[in-house]
């Protein structure tokens, strides 16, 4: 025994005579951790905020619990839709819905009046001349194009206009985002058998949740220190989901949306989360997370196409 001690722990001498009798193979260098989106949209969503000292994960998390059971209260954090809103997305989905009576539906709401005739006057819709009326706003985009304007209209100021240190600063981050996923969503719908003004609709409304988080942040820390462990960011999306979708359920949007965001099954889930995918790998790569544009150049040719569309809007 004193022998087997000294050749371990003798000295240089004793351990330079020491041969294993079996090879000990050489150390393989660790595999790379793969790459978590949720994390990276955390840390990106996050660059601008500061979170320097102690975070209050726990009781931040315990909130957002009790908030998921109350969507009566969590909706209270962000705007509210229109209220003309749900009443044109139900028109829109009925056949035979003229465009004289949409146009007299938009036209109870002043606010989105204004906003549907700049929005449908801008870049994104290229008109040949300039419109002035909500009727020629109608005619030009059809039901369809109207359905998706009236959507980012009311969507916008739900999520960019905000209070509060971490939801206001996050908040254009969220924006971009939302219209991401919103129209990566309703491309790659039709593949998938799903809605595309449904996929559209729950792009957008997919962030809400989180926003009512970042609010409640705000609340819980009057510093607005975000946390940054792996365990909080996964379970904060967790909980941002449920808002999400629960709120989506107080707003009378369609049953699909809200079940799209807690599901994975159905063919809405489905085009739901490879918007979501593509929109954050879009503004990742924007942001010049390295993973991220690897990723990109393993997407499938089908979800490639439809993100280089996310490149020209």
């Amino acid at each position: 025994m004193k022998n087997w001690f000294a050749r371990w722990f003798g000295g240089a001498t004793a351990a330079a005579d020491y041969t294993p009798a079996t090879p000990i193979p050489a150390a393989q260098p660790a595999a790379p951790a793969p790459f978590d989106l949720d994390l990276a949209f955390h840390r990106w969503l996050s660059g601008p905020v500061a979170h320097v000292g102690e975070t209050k994960d726990a009781l931040i998390l315990d909130e957002l619990a009790k908030l998921a059971r109350q969507p009566d209260d969590a909706a209270e954090l962000v705007p509210r839709v229109p209220a003309v809103v749900p009443q044109l997305l139900r028109s829109l989905r009925e056949e035979g819905t003229s465009a004289t009576e949409l146009a007299r539906q938009v036209a109870q709401d002043v606010t989105l009046v204004a906003e549907v005739i700049r929005e449908v006057n801008s870049p994104w819709y290229r008109p040949t001349a300039p419109v002035r009326t909500i009727e020629g706003a109608v005619m030009l985009l059809g039901q369809n194009g109207l359905r998706m304007l009236l959507a980012r209209v009311a969507f916008r100021p739900v999520i960019s206009a905000q209070t509060g240190r971490l939801a206001r600063q996050a908040s254009p981050q969220l924006w971009k985002h939302a219209e991401k996923s919103a129209l990566a969503a309703s491309l790659a719908a039709p593949s998938l058998g799903a809605d595309a003004f449904e996929a559209c609709l729950a792009g957008l409304m997919q962030n809400v949740g989180l926003v009512v988080a970042l609010r409640l942040i705000d609340q819980v820390d009057a510093a607005g220190r975000l946390p940054q462990s792996d365990e909080f960011v996964h379970a904060l999306r967790g909980h941002a989901r449920v808002l999400s979708a629960r709120i989506a359920q107080q707003w009378e949007l369609p049953p699909p949306v809200s079940a799209a965001i807690l599901h994975e099954g159905s063919p809405l889930a489905q085009a739901l989360r490879v918007g979501d995918r593509l929109a954050t790998l879009q503004v990742l790569s924007e942001a010049g997370v390295e993973e991220a544009v690897e990723a990109i150049e393993a997407l499938p040719a089908v979800e490639r196409r439809i993100f280089e569309k996310l490149g020209e809007s």
